[in-house]
């Protein structure tokens, strides 16, 4: 395993380390970024930071190829969201969260707006999921084009419903697009856990295993040479363009948040003042 660079992780004294999985010619362009963030690898500014820049050295300073993430802490992938921390850092999901979706998804570099021309994020992205991934973190792993999920450890689970913190627009509309009608419902609905062999018969992922199963999707699927053309983002671009309008328009989906709960107050008070109506009369209001 070749060490290429390493970015540190201030506030947990943690770290993202980018390796090649091995000296060998053929691993040269698929790029392991392990991070270890203690305890649970939580998705915090400092930590999404510390990403965006891995992804960009990546981008700027080495060849096309594929992109590995997956984590130094064996019972973790990623815990989610600090919701203290969210609640005290204004403008989280905006300025942070949502940046590190979209720079999965596929990412166009503000300075090429400015100048009308567009890059976008050029590799492949591989999501090994070496254990548990909640919430924030499962989400984290659906914005990877291809996810492996350890067959023996660890469960994915979006269990906002469990405690009482509904889901926005780019939080729900990835497990949308990617899922299947019946698992996105079990996903959101149900908050059900799915284990490594649940997932993968669920769609969820596209193989159970370690380091070997990604390295033989990587090959399989010769990911390697996906980004040759340099169009692979463009492509990704117009498949999630639905994900990418709700990533783009923060404002936007709470407006119509707002505005769908003025409707839902309406349509209560007056199922409201229908009942009591019933109750007086003795019979239901026509």
């Amino acid at each position: 395993m070749t060490t290429l660079f390493t970015v540190p992780i201030s506030s947990t004294g943690g770290s993202i380390v980018c390796t090649n999985p091995s000296t060998a010619k053929e691993h040269e362009t698929i790029y392991v970024l392990t991070f270890i963030s203690p305890p649970d690898n939580r998705l915090t500014p400092i930590f999404i930071d510390a990403m965006l820049l891995a992804l960009d050295i990546i981008e700027h300073r080495y060849p096309k190829g594929v992109v590995v993430t997956t984590s130094g802490i064996a019972k973790f992938y990623s815990n989610g969201l600090d919701l203290d921390l969210v609640a005290k850092t204004e403008g989280f999901l905006e300025n942070w969260l949502w940046r590190l979706f979209r720079r999965l998804l596929t990412y166009v570099l503000f300075l090429c707006r400015i100048l009308s021309l567009r890059t976008q994020y050029p590799m492949p992205t591989v999501c090994l999921l070496n254990g548990h991934a909640f919430a924030g973190g499962f989400m984290f792993a659906m914005y990877h084009d291809y996810r492996i999920m350890n067959p023996d450890r660890g469960f994915l689970c979006v269990n906002e419903l469990e405690f009482g913190v509904p889901l926005q627009t780019p939080m729900m509309s990835i497990f949308r697009e990617k899922l299947t009608p019946v698992t996105f419902r079990n996903v959101v609905l149900e908050a059900h856990r799915f284990g490594g062999r649940n997932a993968l018969e669920a769609g969820i992922v596209d193989a159970v295993g370690g380091a070997e199963e990604a390295l033989a999707l990587i090959q399989t699927r010769k990911l390697q040479t996906k980004a040759a053309t340099g169009i692979y983002g463009t492509m990704k671009e117009e498949m999630y363009s639905r994900v990418l309008n709700g990533l783009d328009d923060h404002a936007g989906n709470l407006q119509w948040r707002e505005k769908v709960e003025d409707k839902n107050q309406a349509v209560q008070k007056r199922g409201l003042e229908d009942v009591q109506q019933f109750e007086q009369n003795g019979k239901a209001k026509l």
